[in-house]
């Protein structure tokens, strides 16, 4: 058995051990797992990888802070509240394409935010109580919260896990934004209208109507909307223009600091540090990733896995590939983006890297449907009230298989599509 392996055997064990056995934090787990390493491997505790691994996703983590303050501010302003009746208002005779445009502002906080948790503890308990009231019931409204977390997290603007898998072999997150929309948007429609449709096309408007929260919509008007409509437009002005180069960043705060002014009146220090406090553990286990992998490649760990990755049959790779990474996301979709994303894009070089790195993107989200952690689910049973989480996880079964052969049809097709869904 080679040092390579038994550091890995090592790093794994500690890992699960903290996270399972001491109940510490994934972050953490991966920080002593990834020291654990380095003590096997002879390297001793080399700070100065650790701090260079911890430092590895520092624009990541300051896009995932900046939005989830924007988040905060039009949840806390009223935008969000009121987006929701425009919604329902306008489009309740045709129940499909409202069904359509609320899982949209299910996954929006995850777009921004890239947490699934952002979007099924903001958006989804303000979404959770309207589809109810709708007929939707408890379990089916939970499933809608729990799988558009999760898509919400793949879509754009901000993907996480393809930030960190492109990060891994030097790929800039750029021209990602199309493929994600088709791997999300389409399985994000399907999956509201299986879970929904045949409940909400017999809504009894009126009484919905009685229950929505139209206050912001009647005290600020149009002003309302405006921060939503800034970073929309920002967005889209930094990504076609060249010469406006904000950053993501400095687009969700300038937004946000236009929302504080726009509706409710609000603490805006303790709102932000309530929004960054939410995040903390997000944060904590990209850092925790960065270790992870610096010291996977210091002791020749992570060379071992791209190797073995490599060696497989392509059929083999599919396979493995399906299996390994939801259920290595189920400690962290972050860390099984990096420890075994890389390694399979690798070995899928001879397609075109940016399909398959938004691909696998979407394989590794499942993970935060995978006890024991489940992120999404639990937090999705929680929302409605539901005591047990695994309900929610047998209904989704069947949306998790659709969501791994969705992804690995683009795989399989990466070059055959390319021409269509890339312009860079």
């Amino acid at each position: 058995m080679s040092i390579e392996l038994i550091t890995f055997l090592v790093m794994v064990a500690v890992f699960l051990l903290g996270c399972f056995l001491c109940k510490l934090p994934v972050s953490l787990s991966m920080v002593l797992s990834a020291v654990a390493g380095a003590l096997v491997a002879g390297r001793g505790i080399p700070l100065r990888h650790l701090v260079e691994g911890m430092f590895s996703y520092v624009d990541t983590i300051m896009v995932i802070a900046t939005a989830m303050i924007f988040m905060k501010v039009i949840q806390e302003s009223g935008a969000l509240d009121a987006v929701s009746c425009v919604i329902i208002e306008k489009f309740h005779k045709l129940p499909a394409l409202m069904l359509c445009l609320i899982m949209i502002i299910v996954m929006f906080p995850g777009m921004i935010t890239g947490s699934s948790t952002a979007s099924v503890l903001s958006a989804g308990s303000i979404m959770a109580p309207v589809l109810m009231l709708m007929g939707v019931p408890m379990l089916e409204t939970a499933c809608i919260l729990a799988m558009g977390g999760i898509l919400g997290m793949i879509a754009p603007p901000t993907n996480l896990p393809a930030m960190v898998i492109g990060a891994g072999i030097d790929i800039p997150y750029s021209g990602f934004e199309l493929p994600l929309a088709l791997l999300t948007f389409p399985l994000a429609f399907v999956f509201v209208l299986m879970f929904g449709y045949k409940y909400v096309k017999k809504m009894d408007y009126a009484a919905v109507q009685a229950k929505l929260n139209n206050e912001p919509r009647k005290k600020f008007g149009f002003r309302v909307y405006i921060p939503l409509i800034l970073a929309i437009v920002l967005m889209v002005l930094n990504k076609l223009v060249p010469a406006f180069s904000l950053g993501m960043p400095l687009i969700f705060l300038i937004a946000a600091a236009v929302g504080c002014f726009t509706g409710y009146k609000f603490n805006v220090l303790k709102m932000a540090k309530e929004s960054v406090n939410s995040v903390l553990p997000v944060m904590g286990i990209l850092m925790g990733v960065g270790m992870f992998i610096q010291i996977m490649t210091l002791t020749g760990v992570r060379g071992l896995i791209v190797t073995a990755c490599l060696s497989l049959p392509e059929l083999g790779r599919y396979v493995a590939m399906s299996v390994s990474m939801p259920l290595f996301g189920a400690v962290s979709s972050f860390g099984s983006a990096s420890v075994l994303g890389v390694p399979f894009l690798l070995s899928f070089l001879a397609k075109k890297e940016i399909i398959v790195a938004a691909a696998l993107s979407l394989i590794a989200s499942l993970g935060d449907m995978m006890p024991p952690t489940a992120l999404a689910g639990i937090f999705a049973a929680q929302v409605v009230g539901m005591e047990k989480y695994t309900p929610v996880l047998k209904k989704c079964l069947l949306p998790c298989l659709m969501v791994i052969i969705w992804g690995v049809l683009f795989i399989v097709f990466a070059n055959e599509l390319a021409p269509y869904i890339l312009f860079t």
